[in-house]
């Protein structure tokens, strides 16, 4: 007889990023989500350390929830380091990892080669952690599933993806297994990243079923959402930063936090609320993201709200310019009179939103605004904490600007919804795992839990646990 099945987590355990959970199922392994470690230095070195226990070619499949880095962007490593199955997504999440991951090899290169261009790095030579190449390598590997639809990436496993609502394509994960010990079958939930049922494109997170054991994200696993609307806010500040003829900085994320930024200020514009500056997205990775986007609408998607499905228009905002090459960007930064700036990437960890920081921060007439979650270690996370300098580039850069948290704007389920969303299953579980928060967030939820008589725990990197049947 076979063993029950094991869930390893080796990833997305005690932090916010990194998410990669290892089930061992009839003899075949399959990896849920396999995403980079970002933030502190000590978790970006888990990057380049091989995974805990599973070689890349012993793995029969991969499943990805959606297409932000910390759930997707190790697969390039993974496939450099001989994984070459199956990897199953939804078919959205397929366009927009075709953006993000060569953008991502893309963008590590230049890293490595600017470092090794100013001498900063602690190597000689920096190396990146993959290359552009050996992202697009690794999409060859995709495989598009329906919302709705079966599929098995291993023996005695089946699978299928409904709506998170989080990002376009984003998904919750049924998986049905065989439980030997029991003589019956387990459901397994894992959450991905949960949406918001306020999220303006797409429809709220589909409930999580019959699930025997849930495995729930927990990144505002402590805190609820601001009740202030941060469209106001957003607007508000974009007002006084113009009076005084400064620049507002937005550091963004490229998929779907741009798209829903550019929803808003679209909206604001019709509602004469928006000043006539210019508005630049600069981020080559954000404007290819946005097509996908563009074109969902279109098509009308299933995950994308019904009154919006068909509408071409949802984006538009006056005097936007789009800024694909560097020359633009550099020009941007050269900049003495107002714009409203969306750069890449969300928690300034890099790309162009950097240089931008470099050269206004220091200047008291511009602003920044904080619109999603800055992870510990990243440079969006000191300038929430109020850091009287950044480091950038190698030096410090006096921070003068003025710096408003609008994470309001946050597409992550907050405490109450998080909790909503494991109370909403068809049955009580089994038992439910903690994941991808930080610490105090994850122990928060699971108080949290176990407050509604229900079991919860904080798994810790590397935990192995054996799933069991209902007897």
């Amino acid at each position: 007889m076979s063993a029950d099945p094991i869930l390893t987590f080796l990833g997305g355990a005690g932090t916010v990023t990194g998410s990669k959970f290892l089930v061992d199922v009839a003899g075949q392994r399959v990896l849920i989500d396999c995403g980079l470690f970002q933030g502190l230095r000590e978790l970006r070195a888990r990057n380049w350390s091989p995974l805990p226990g599973v070689a890349p070619a012993e793995l029969a499949a991969v499943v990805i929830t959606h297409a932000h880095l910390d759930h997707c962007g190790y697969l390039p490593r993974l496939v450099r380091g001989g994984f070459s199955g199956p990897v199953y997504v939804t078919a959205d999440t397929a366009a927009l990892m075709a953006v993000v991951l060569p953008d991502s090899g893309r963008l590590l290169e230049e890293e490595s080669d600017f470092a090794n261009d100013k001498g900063y790095s602690r190597h000689s030579p920096a190396l990146p952690l993959y290359t552009e190449a050996d992202a697009i390598d690794s999409l060859g590997l995709l495989q598009s599933i329906d919302f709705g639809a079966t599929f098995a990436p291993a023996n005695q496993m089946s699978c299928r993806f409904d709506v998170a609502g989080h990002i376009l394509g984003s998904a919750t994960l049924r998986c049905e297994m065989e439980a030997p010990s029991t003589g019956t079958s387990l459901v397994v939930r894992f959450s991905g990243d949960l949406g918001r049922g306020s999220h303006p494109l797409l429809k709220p997170p589909q409930p999580p079923g019959d699930a025997d054991w849930i495995v729930v994200e927990s990144t505002y696993g402590d805190r609820e959402h601001d009740v202030d609307d941060p469209v106001d806010r957003l607007a508000d500040l974009i007002t006084r930063t113009v009076e005084r003829d400064g620049m507002v900085i937005v550091p963004s994320f490229a998929v779907d936090r741009t798209d829903v930024l550019l929803f808003h200020l679209a909206r604001l514009a019709r509602e004469g609320r928006l000043p006539k500056v210019p508005v630049f997205v600069d981020s080559p990775m954000a404007l290819a993201a946005l097509s996908v986007y563009r074109r969902s609408m279109v098509e009308g998607r299933a995950d994308v709200r019904a009154e919006l499905r068909g509408d071409d228009d949802v984006f538009a905002v006056p005097g936007i310019e789009e800024v694909h090459d560097a020359d633009g960007s550099r020009a941007i930064s050269a900049r003495s009179h107002s714009a409203i700036v969306i750069a890449g990437a969300g928690m300034a960890t890099g790309g162009r939103v950097v240089h931008h920081l470099e050269r206004f921060l220091p200047d008291r007439k511009n602003s920044v605004a904080l619109v999603g979650f800055q992870a510990n270690g990243t440079r969006g996370r000191s300038l929430l904490d109020g850091a009287d300098s950044l480091k950038i580039h190698g030096h410090y850069v006096k921070v003068r600007a003025e710096i408003v948290d609008l994470t309001g704007f946050s597409v992550h389920a907050d405490r109450s919804e998080l909790l909503d969303w494991i109370g909403a299953a068809d049955r009580e579980p089994l038992g439910t795992f903690v994941v991808h928060g930080e610490q105090a967030a994850s122990l928060s939820l699971a108080t949290g839990i176990r407050e509604r008589d229900l079991s919860a725990a904080t798994p810790v990197h590397g935990e192995r646990v054996r799933l069991l049947g209902r007897r």
